[in-house]
């Protein structure tokens, strides 16, 4: 895939994220006003909280099967290009998304919202202390920015902005993570997604595409 048409996916998966975030600051003015505004709504309206947390638990799960897919059909026909895509997702999402993450996690030691307190404690590994970065938009931003590079498709890359958008948010409705600790998981993601199509693919790209 060219150059430009890179760019036109990373901004289609990208923008409905960081447009989210822009308008929550923009309404709220500071993240602390944003949480109080969303933990008030979430306590009182329960089943939008339990649809959301729904999303939040299981949306990126979801997202392994498009994976499983390419990996099924790659070994059924032997396609070497898409198997060796799945492989270089996983191992892109294991270190930046997993392990690299994590550790920055653990050494930052900023607390979560709902742990009620404004001090840091770095070197931890208490998860109440691991709000920074955002985990859940991390691995999801890395699925599907790799999905959508791979597909090379503006509509899909806009869906799985939108999908991307929903699990950002959802983190930060359901009081576990700040606005800045799910843009900074986007960052994490989005080298991983990158890295994901940039090793898994050869300079030819990914079948399907011209």
């Amino acid at each position: 895939m060219r150059a430009n048409a890179l760019a036109g996916h990373f901004l289609l998966v990208s923008l409905p994220l960081l447009g989210l975030l822009a308008l929550v600051l923009g309404i709220f003015g500071s993240e602390d006003q944003a949480m109080l505004a969303f933990r008030e709504h979430k306590n009182t309206h329960l089943v939008l909280q339990k649809a959301v947390r729904l999303f939040t638990d299981w949306g990126n799960q979801a997202m392994y099967l498009p994976f499983l897919v390419i990996l099924g059909l790659a070994l059924r026909d032997r396609d070497r290009r898409s198997r060796r895509f799945v492989i270089a997702y996983v191992v892109a999402q294991v270190l930046v998304c997993l392990v690299l993450l994590h550790l920055t996690k653990m050494a930052l030691g900023r607390p979560r919202p709902e742990a009620f307190t404004a001090l840091h404690r770095p070197m931890t590994l208490d998860s109440y202390f691991h709000s920074l970065p955002s985990g859940h938009t991390a691995e999801i931003t890395g699925s599907c920015l790799a999905l959508a590079l791979w597909l090379g498709r503006a509509r899909w890359a806009l869906a799985l902005g939108l999908y991307v958008a929903l699990m950002g948010f959802s983190r930060v409705y359901l009081f576990q993570h700040y606005p800045s600790d799910v843009f900074f998981g986007w960052m994490f993601g989005a080298v991983s997604g990158f890295a994901a199509y940039t090793f898994g693919t050869s300079k030819e790209g990914p079948p399907g595409h011209g």
